[in-house]
């Protein structure tokens, strides 16, 4: 069993992902289906609204899954496919109990996919400097609600933080606090409800991919925080279709990781 109290108001869902360490999505649904799920001692089988300071105890099943699988690794690096239902920091953490390991960036908890750690100081610096120029190219792969207006194109907004509510807002203008984002995008392939997008960043902020789309009206099948649970529900599909598919890396010729120039670790093997 694990336990939480509730530090904000919200979803029991999203509140118990947040706070339960090794708590996968199915597993949670399993626990409430089961009534293996109690706020303040009352057992509960759906969703609800949890307020600040409520008590929550979920029995569920915890496996001893890896939250990861090994692409490359050499001297300097370690390129691993990240899994869906985990925080970057798990992932991390189950790495580092095995050997000296540098956390360089993030995936959402639902987004799995490509991440890079560095395995020495030398080379989280070089990897630290690359994500922060964006000399590195990111590529996603997304399915989306609806077809497209173009077969691509490059989207901008502005994006604000809600801390308080751990979403972000997309606007068309800039509004106080906000930031200009531009996300690019390919129609892969299409049929009658859904797209599968090719999704490039161009700037790389909190929740962009998810929020940006779902602001132009074509949200991630699976989101629950940006999309529309009905819709999902309907469509049978209850993992977020994003994944980070692809990483580019560009180094400086005279970087000590110049050898990695233009290396490309796809989740297709190209």
């Amino acid at each position: 069993m694990k336990s939480f109290i509730a530090d904000k108001n919200g979803k029991l869902t999203r509140l118990a992902l947040d706070n339960v360490q090794g708590l996968s999505y199915g597993a949670l649904m399993k626990s409430l289906r089961d009534k293996d799920v109690k706020v303040n001692g009352v057992r509960v089988k759906a969703d609800m609204m949890l307020n600040v300071g409520d008590k929550v105890d979920i029995y569920f099943k915890q496996t001893a899954t890896s939250k990861y699988a090994v692409i490359f690794r050499d001297e300097n690096l370690l390129v691993i496919n990240k899994k869906r239902g985990f925080t970057s920091e798990e992932v991390f953490d189950e790495i580092s109990q095995k050997e000296e390991t540098y956390f360089i960036h993030r995936l959402d908890r639902n987004t799995d996919g490509i991440m890079v750690f560095a395995l020495n100081k030398v080379a989280e610096e070089e990897l630290l400097l690359g994500f922060k120029n964006r000399t590195f190219t990111k590529i996603y792969r997304a399915t989306v609600y609806g077809k497209m207006p173009k077969k691509s194109d490059i989207l901008t907004a502005f994006l604000k933080k809600d801390s308080e509510k751990s979403e972000v807002k997309i606007f068309d203008k800039e509004v106080l606090g906000s930031v200009m984002i531009k996300t690019g995008y390919q129609v892969e392939k299409e049929d009658e409800e859904t797209s599968v997008l090719s999704v490039t960043l161009y700037t790389g902020k909190t929740h962009q991919i998810r929020a940006h789309l779902a602001h132009v009206g074509h949200f991630i099948i699976g989101d629950g925080k940006y999309g529309d649970d009905r819709i999902n529900k309907r469509l049978g599909v209850k993992e977020q279709q994003l994944t980070a598919y692809s990483l580019t890396l560009s180094f400086d010729d005279k970087s000590p990781l110049a050898y990695l120039n233009k290396k490309t670790f796809t989740l297709g093997g190209k």
